[in-house]
């Protein structure tokens, strides 16, 4: 009962977060060049602000200027690459920092272990429209591995093995760019704690009892190490929607973080008030997602 009550608590927080973000949307939509008339009073624009809440619960997000077709047609087709996008690069942000994190967190101020934050820190400082970049140059252009734009070749027949096997070829490297970012803080993150677990007394005593090393690693230390991992989940959607953005941006992959770029540049206002309130919407609620997983990893939080 109290992890309900700590739950609808922080679905309640975030409707408040929510209601004032679409206004915010709504107010800038209204201030675009062409949009409110002279004779817009505040009575209109409140009727037309609940209108718009209204229609966008219910799905009805208007016509693409640019387009010229509804704007959930457009989304729907562009929103299944980013998502697939978006799980691609987690699985390799969890697999890359869950060997990398476990090995340098067993075997600390090794030489292992030294080049493995050599190469978070450098993960870390670089942006990832750098990376993005170089990546292009180096795998794309001098290598020739990976394709360097798009999500498939137009020549290729849909539906067929040879189709999905070049969808992949593409997936790749934009997944891989858009993952290894965030790997170096995982990678960092579940070494320290594993490191810190390591001098904990319930460690302790467990050798001090004659449990194996490799038991007390791979069952107590590891097990204890990436329950907080899990909280970063809602943060990882957050991390998502900035990364997806710069990536498909530079990739020119087709999804809606690229949309979003070329409907602000054709100026198509029902696209962008729609996926700035949708962007807005998943930020929102993956903290909201953080916050009730640090509830189930730490019982203090939800008594507090």
């Amino acid at each position: 009962m109290k992890f309900i009550a700590f739950s609808v608590k922080r679905i309640l927080a975030a409707i408040p977060s929510l209601l004032l973000t679409s206004m915010v949307v709504f107010t800038l939509f209204m201030m675009m060049p062409g949009v409110m008339g002279a004779d817009y009073d505040f009575g209109i624009i409140w009727s037309e602000y609940k209108k718009w809440v209204v229609n966008f619960l219910t799905g009805e997000l208007g016509v693409s200027s640019y387009y010229r077709v509804p704007v959930t047609v457009i989304l729907k087709e562009k929103m299944k690459n980013t998502i697939i996008l978006g799980l691609a690069s987690l699985l390799i942000t969890y697999v890359l920092s869950f060997f990398m994190g476990r090995y340098a967190g067993r075997h600390p101020n090794t030489l292992g272990d030294r080049l493995i934050s050599g190469i978070n820190y450098s993960g870390l400082s670089f942006p990832m429209i750098v990376v993005a970049v170089y990546s292009i140059y180096f795998f794309s252009f001098e290598l020739n591995w990976f394709p360097s734009n798009g999500s498939v070749d137009i020549t290729v027949p849909e539906g067929t093995l040879e189709y999905w096997l070049d969808w992949l070829h593409h997936l790749i490297l934009p997944a891989t760019v858009l993952g290894i970012v965030a790997t170096a803080t995982y990678t960092q993150f579940l070494r320290d704690d594993i490191i810190d677990n390591s001098r904990k007394e319930y460690v302790r005593t467990a050798r001090a009892i004659g449990v194996s090393e490799k038991r007390i690693y791979n069952v107590h230390i590891l097990r204890n190490s990436l329950i907080p991992i899990v909280t970063f989940l809602g943060f990882d959607m957050v991390n998502l929607v900035n990364g997806a953005i710069i990536v498909e941006t530079v990739f020119t992959y087709p999804g809606i973080g690229q949309l979003f770029i070329k409907a602000i540049n054709m100026r198509d206002h029902a696209m962008v008030m729609n996926l700035t309130m949708i962007f807005s919407t998943i930020m929102i609620v993956g903290n909201m997602i953080a916050d009730i997983l640090y509830g189930v990893v730490d019982p203090r939080i939800k008594v507090e």
